[in-house]
């Protein structure tokens, strides 16, 4: 196993367990515990990991993990569910994607189509877009931020005002059928919610982690929401909600 790849595993084993001592690691991964320490400490020069006294803990900022964790979190169910987004694609359309590793994920698998333009505010889809031989792409520009990896604040703001989508990819930090959607960032709300306001269609990209979770800074209603896609695990009554509020409902499997 490369060392990326062990970095990778590593990170999916402590978002999954929270914090693991090394030894124990080490078995896990079946390498030393001098191999453990080693990527833990890269791990935490990356900013992925808090490498605390015999062990290790994934690092979260305001209560939100890192781009580089997040992607390596519930992968089955984020490809799924992009998987699902594609069918709302058609050529010729301009599409929004905002930042977040499932939109990220579905920007991977959009290969096929004819005369696509994207609009979005994160680097890792523009880059990741690019990179499959997509030309018409358009940044929104903005401060940077971490820990999503999102262009965000009043140029990114005043770019996406200017612009018109077809329809919006949106990715939530929190999904609540009563308070609608929310993110622990407030410039990251105010983006999102930008991008709302300048499409015709939302559809909206959560796993089954989101639900109930009500974060800092509110996005937008459920009501706001064209369509949503998520996976099934055990959410029927939110399920139900959100459809008796006029959202249309995409569950995978």
């Amino acid at each position: 196993m490369y060392p990326e790849q062990r970095r990778e595993q590593m990170m999916v084993l402590l978002a999954k367990h929270g914090f693991i001592p090394i030894a124990d690691l080490s078995s896990m991964l079946g390498v030393s515990e001098m191999t453990v320490r080693r990527d833990l400490r890269a791990l935490q020069e990356s900013g992925q990991v808090q490498q605390v006294t015999g062990g290790g803990k994934v690092a979260t900022v305001a209560s939100e993990p890192a781009f580089m964790t997040k992607r390596v979190l519930q992968q089955t169910e984020k490809h799924a569910i992009a998987k699902a987004a594609l069918r709302f694609i058609e050529p010729g359309m301009t599409i929004g994607l905002s930042a977040g590793t499932t939109t990220w994920t579905l920007a991977s698998l959009i290969q096929g189509f004819d005369h696509l333009t994207f609009v979005t505010n994160s680097t890792n889809i523009a880059t990741d877009l690019s990179s499959i031989g997509w030309s018409d792409i358009i940044l929104s520009g903005g401060n940077f931020r971490t820990p999503s990896d999102a262009l965000v604040g009043p140029l990114a703001e005043d770019a996406i005002r200017r612009l018109h989508t077809d329809i919006l990819f949106l990715g939530v930090h929190g999904m609540d059928p009563v308070h609608g959607m929310s993110t622990p960032n407030l410039l990251e709300a105010a983006i999102d919610r930008a991008m709302m306001e300048h499409t015709s269609r939302v559809v909206v990209l959560f796993d089954h982690t989101k639900w109930d979770i009500i974060a800092l800074a509110h996005i937008a209603d459920v009501e706001e929401i064209d369509v949503a896609i998520t996976d099934g695990f055990s959410a029927e009554r939110q399920q139900a909600l959100l459809r008796e509020a006029g959202v249309e409902v995409v569950i995978v499997t």
